[in-house]
């Protein structure tokens, strides 16, 4: 697949690379010449269909992982440098090779989590997508059952040991599986790209409808990555933008106004305190979401978040583990939060519970996104009781639209994915 030629290219030219708050400043300019008889989303629409992606800043890169580095060199990698996810060349790649050859996808931590829950599900085993496929899945099925994952699902109620993660982080499947062994569990082959010819509202919509945690943007010229946008960095600039008209018009609604939240506390995906802590991320691969929130026992209000990267914990920090045998959800959230304290300045898990009022605005809403450096907030009565959650995604969706025909038939065969999608 080459990459994203859909959409409509970019009416500005040659449009040179700024900070935030000045590409928020191109939207105002594009705003205030607008149709008048557009509505405020008609106008954003167009505005953000008139810059392109070239305008967003540029995110530091330099990181990347080589296809013949093991799961545990990939953890290793992604901690060291505080990212959460990086893109994967294949050392068989010719010098000159095309993108297209030179990556064979995107590693994070939460592919390499959810991949490895699913190697330990013997009955849903991993169809080989490499030489080496089969006997991993053998190795990761053998070793989760000597650790007792293997009977761990929603009608269970064992608790999981540490044992599981000391015997994980220590055997020769972790140490020995490459990370283009799991290559066939990326969604995109190798991913999907951008160009900088492409437009702001292209990047906004795979952010939200066509939920991609990042967008990558490439330099054909040499065949490399020129850019990563990220959700944080999307929220960093709608923050940025605080005071200009277009967001105050927008940004000044309460989310109540907007429709906001869109999933309702029934519909939400929800893990008990005692419960243990891999079927909080199994229950978010099983049901494509990004966090989950952990719910106190006999009552509706929660006392944390867990979200997919934090997996990243139990497979860097034995002290969380070693601390707590029986690892719960309500175990996993204190360990997580004595660790940070001992070995970090900030995080957004040190900040405990985030959560909001239907009635703040969603200029309020992203401020708080931005400080805390989340993606999600979980949305609370008057009592602390859950009503719902809001995500960047659902955000966007109130921000933009897709343009009937956008992108034409290119998603037919790869979407829908299932309902309320947030991974």
């Amino acid at each position: 697949m080459a990459s994203l030629q859909l959409g409509r290219q970019s009416s500005i030219q040659d449009s040179p690379r700024s900070p935030e708050a000045k590409l928020g400043m191109q939207v105002e300019d594009l705003w205030d010449v607008q149709e008048p008889e557009l509505s405020p989303n008609e106008k954003l629409n167009a505005c953000f269909e008139s810059i392109p992606v070239s305008a967003f800043p540029i995110a530091p890169q330099g990181i990347e992982i080589k296809s013949d580095a093991s799961l545990a060199d990939a953890v290793q990698i992604l901690a060291q440098n505080k990212i959460l996810s990086a893109p994967v060349v294949d050392v068989d790649a010719p010098e000159d090779a095309t993108w297209m050859d030179r990556y064979i996808g995107i590693v994070e931590f939460a592919g390499i989590a959810v991949w490895i829950l699913q190697q330990s599900e013997p009955s849903s085993p991993r169809s080989p997508s490499s030489p080496s496929g089969a006997e991993s899945a053998i190795a990761a099925n053998g070793m989760a059952s000597a650790a007792g994952l293997g009977a761990l699902g929603p009608e269970g109620a064992s608790i999981t040991s540490g044992d599981f993660f000391e015997a994980l982080t220590s055997s020769e499947f972790y140490k020995n599986t490459k990370v283009r062994d799991i290559s066939g569990s990326f969604r995109w082959a190798p991913f999907l790209a951008l160009q900088n010819s492409n437009t702001f509202l292209t990047m906004l919509l795979l952010l939200s409808k066509y939920k991609m945690k990042s967008v990558p943007v490439l330099d054909l010229g040499d065949g490399k990555i020129d850019n990563i946008i990220t959700q944080s960095a999307v929220i960093h600039m709608l923050a940025e933008c605080t005071g200009l008209h277009w967001f105050e018009s927008w940004g000044s609604k309460k989310l109540s106004e907007i429709g906001l939240p869109t999933m309702s506390a029934k519909e939400m995906i929800t893990v008990y305190e005692d419960e243990p802590v891999l079927q909080a991320f199994k229950l978010m691969r099983k049901n494509r979401i990004g966090g989950i929130p952990v719910i106190e026992c006999g009552g509706g209000k929660a006392i944390g978040n867990i979200s997919l990267r934090d997996v990243q914990f139990l497979l860097t920090a034995p002290d969380i583990y070693r601390d707590y045998r029986s690892i719960t959800a309500k175990n996993f959230l204190i360990a997580v939060r004595n660790y940070l304290e001992k070995h970090e300045k900030r995080s957004p898990m040190l900040s405990g519970m985030i959560t909001c009022k239907r009635d703040e605005t969603v200029k309020e809403l992203i401020q708080k996104l931005d400080s805390e450096k989340i993606h999600r907030v979980y949305v609370v009565d008057d009592d602390g009781s859950l009503e719902g959650v809001i995500t960047l995604r659902d955000i966007i969706s109130r921000l933009v639209h897709e343009p009937r025909g956008y992108f034409g038939d290119f998603f037919d065969g790869v979407l829908p994915l299932p309902e309320n999608s947030r991974v």
